[in-house]
């Protein structure tokens, strides 16, 4: 059973994303602030969290926050503002996800099976072909999933992870934003610079001595991004 965590004051939405979620075949967790979702989490399997921003008591950045201090499962964030700002807020506090209100319940149901499907190829321990890559003192263990530089573990998001394999497994190429989120969100590039930009940023911050000077991780301006060939 694939399990979604989904936090909202907002009762009627919770009750209306949980029947389109039901009808796909996931068990619904609900919460009404980000101390029960915390607490949900720590309580429960989950497998996937829709946070709302603004609620009582704990609101959905500062819970998200918590929350990624020990959990890397996927996040989509809700919100009422469209601004580019807010966006980049949400995946700056560690959300895989931003949607705006209001939205398609079909378009959100769409992007949880998304981030499900990349989350279950992350936690995928058996799957074939495994391999291990490396970039200079980087390395990836696609068997495991684990990410080491100079022997010390990095802790990634799934949309991290998948965004580091793909320029790994293709060193010395320039992957433009646009074919990066593609390749990794599966779906056409559409104001995709923020998002891919804030996820790389994270990625340097990771694997990086002086993410300003990076070793692994490099920009081609006006083209794209690389691992540079070690």
């Amino acid at each position: 059973m694939t399990n979604i965590l989904v936090c909202d004051d907002d009762r009627e939405i919770v009750e209306a994303i949980e029947i389109y979620l039901a009808q796909e075949g996931y068990h619904v967790i609900k919460a009404y602030d980000g101390e029960q979702a915390i607490r949900a989490l720590k309580n429960n399997e989950v497998h996937l969290l829709i946070m709302d921003v603004m609620m009582p008591r704990l609101d959905g950045i500062h819970a998200t926050l918590k929350i990624r201090e020990y959990s890397s499962i996927p996040i989509i964030i809700l919100s009422a503002k469209s601004e580019d700002a807010d966006k980049i807020l949400g995946l700056n506090i560690g959300a895989d996800d931003y949607v705006t209100k209001p939205f398609n319940p079909l378009e959100l149901v769409a992007r949880v099976k998304s981030h499900l499907r990349r989350y279950t190829q992350l936690g995928n321990l058996n799957a074939e072909n495994n391999a291990i890559f490396r970039a200079g003192g980087l390395v990836i263990n696609d068997e495991t999933k684990e990410v080491t530089v100079d022997d010390e573990p990095v802790k990634l998001t799934p949309i991290e992870y998948n965004i580091l394999l793909l320029l790994v497994k293709n060193q010395g190429r320039v992957f433009s934003i646009d074919q990066i989120y593609e390749s990794i969100w599966e779906e056409e590039a559409i104001g995709a610079d923020n998002t891919v930009a804030v996820h790389i940023r994270h990625i340097r911050e990771k694997i990086e001595i002086n993410p300003k000077e990076p070793r692994y991780l490099k920009v081609v301006w006006g083209v794209g991004y690389k691992i540079e060939k070690q």
